[in-house]
C-alpha cells in the first residue's frame, strides 16, 4: 500500500504561525483598526479614537496640548485619505456602528453628507457658536481652519514675472510660454481625491467662463495629476513640477517654515478658503471625551495654536509673513468660504460628480494622453 508522504505538522505550524504574525497588523490596518498613538500624560482613564483624513504632523500640537488639558486621556489616531474615511465611516453608519469617536476631513462635503444620512451627532457649546455660521452645520458638522487654496511655486526656477497672481494669468502663463511649463504644472486628481473633487467644483461655480479657461490651459500643459497635496509639493520643491494649482496654503507653509523654497501665493480675483471639518459619530462610545476635543478645537486656545503651529491662518483671514496675496483675504473681500452646508450635498450628488469628473477628465487627462 502506497502510504502519501506527510510533512512534519511543527513545522507547518510554525510557518502559519509567522504568516499570522506578518499579516495580522495589516489585516488591522485594512479594516481601519485604530492603533494606540498618543498615551496618557497619567494613569489612563479614558481612550478617544479619532479617525481623520488630515496629516498627523499637523494634528500633533493640539492632540498633545488636548492631553495637557486632559491628562487621563489616551488618543488612537488613524489616517487615512479622505474617499476612503468617507467610505469607511459611511458603512460603519449603515451597519449600525461608529467609526470611532471623532471624524477629521478636509473632505466637508463628505462629513455633510454623513449628518444629512443621520450618521452625526449633535454638539452646542459656547465654543460651536463663535465660529462663522458658515463653518457649522445644524451642531453636527464644525470647521476648524481656515485654509486659503493657493498657487504654489519653486522659487528657484519660477522668475517674478511669471508668478500668476489670478486664475486667469495663471491659464494665460500656461498658453503664453508652453515650451516652459509643459509637463511641469500639477494639481490634485480629484478622480482619486475627495478635496481635489471639492475644490474642482467650487471653482466651477466662480465663474463659468475662467474655469473653462482654465481647464483648457491645463489639459494643453499636460498637467501632472497626483492624489495628494505632500506628492505634489514633492516635486514641486524638486523642481520637477514648477506650479502647484489648488494647494492647500497649511501644508505648503509648514514646508516653507521648514526651509522649503517654495512660494505661496493667494490669488487676488478669488482665494477659495476650506475649512477642515470634524464631526462625532452617531453613537460614538466615548462621544463626552469627543465633544471635549471638538470644543478644544474651537476654543481660542486651540484656535490661536493653530495659527501658530499647525495650519497658520485663522478666521480672520490673515497670511503669515513670506505669503503673497492681500494681508487680509476677509477686509480685501476676495476670500470665498467653502459653506459648510446643504449646497455642498449637490457636490455628493451621484450624477453630478460623475458627469463633473468625465468632463474634467476630457479636459485634462485625455488631452494628456494625446
Amino acid at each position: 500500500m502506497n502510504r502519501q508522504k506527510r510533512w512534519p505538522r511543527r513545522p507547518i505550524l510554525l510557518i502559519l504561525c509567522l504568516f499570522w504574525t506578518a499579516v495580522q497588523p495589516l489585516a488591522g490596518l485594512a479594516q481601519g483598526i485604530p492603533t494606540p498613538t498618543f498615551p496618557a500624560l497619567q494613569g489612563e482613564q479614558e481612550v478617544l479614537s479619532i479617525h481623520a483624513a488630515t496629516d498627523r504632523p499637523a494634528m500633533e500640537p493640539l492632540i498633545r496640548d488636548f492631553q495637557i488639558l486632559n491628562p487621563n486621556t489616551r488618543i488612537e489616531f488613524v489616517e487615512y485619505v479622505t474617499n476612503d474615511l468617507f467610505a469607511a465611516a459611511f458603512k460603519a453608519c449603515q451597519d449600525g456602528r461608529a467609526l470611532g469617536d471623532v471624524l477629521l476631513s478636509s473632505g466637508v462635503d463628505q462629513l455633510v453628507k454623513l449628518a444629512n444620512d443621520g450618521c452625526a451627532g449633535s454638539v452646542r457649546s459656547p465654543e460651536t457658536q463663535t465660529i462663522p455660521r458658515w463653518a457649522n452645520w445644524r451642531d453636527e458638522v464644525f470647521g476648524f481652519t481656515f485654509e486659503p487654496v493657493v498657487f504654489v511655486y519653486n522659487r528657484d526656477r519660477v522668475p517674478a514675472e511669471d508668478v500668476p497672481k489670478t486664475h486667469l494669468e495663471i491659464a494665460d502663463l500656461l498658453r503664453l510660454k508652453p515650451e516652459t511649463y509643459q509637463g511641469r504644472v500639477g494639481t490634485y486628481d480629484i478622480r482619486q481625491s475627495g478635496i481635489g473633487y471639492l475644490l474642482a467644483f467650487n471653482d466651477s461655480q466662480q465663474t463659468t467662463t475662467t474655469y473653462g479657461r482654465l481647464l483648457e490651459s491645463l489639459g494643453r500643459a499636460h498637467t501632472v495629476v497626483r492624489c495628494c497635496t505632500g506628492e505634489i509639493l514633492d516635486e514641486i520643491e524638486a523642481g520637477r513640477i514648477l506650479i502647484g494649482y489648488n494647494m492647500l496654503a497649511s501644508y505648503a507653509y509648514a514646508r516653507v517654515r521648514a526651509g522649503a523654497r517654495l512660494g505661496l501665493v493667494m490669488p487676488s480675483d478669488y482665494t477659495l478658503v476650506l475649512s477642515r471639518g470634524a464631526m462625532i459619530p452617531a453613537g460614538a462610545g466615548k462621544a463626552a471625551a469627543g465633544t471635549r476635543f471638538i470644543n478644544y478645537l474651537l476654543s481660542g486656545r486651540g484656535q490661536t495654536l493653530a495659527q501658530q503651529e499647525a495650519f497658520f491662518f485663522g478666521f480672520a483671514g490673515e497670511a503669515p509673513a513670506g505669503v503673497e496675496g492681500a494681508a487680509s483675504i476677509v477686509r480685501a473681500g476676495i476670500a470665498r468660504p467653502i459653506a459648510i452646508g446643504p449646497a455642498l450635498l449637490a457636490v455628493q450628488d451621484d450624477e453630478r460628480r460623475r458627469r463633473f469628473i468625465a468632463d474634467w477628465s476630457r479636459s485634462l487627462i485625455d488631452m494628456t494622453a494625446r
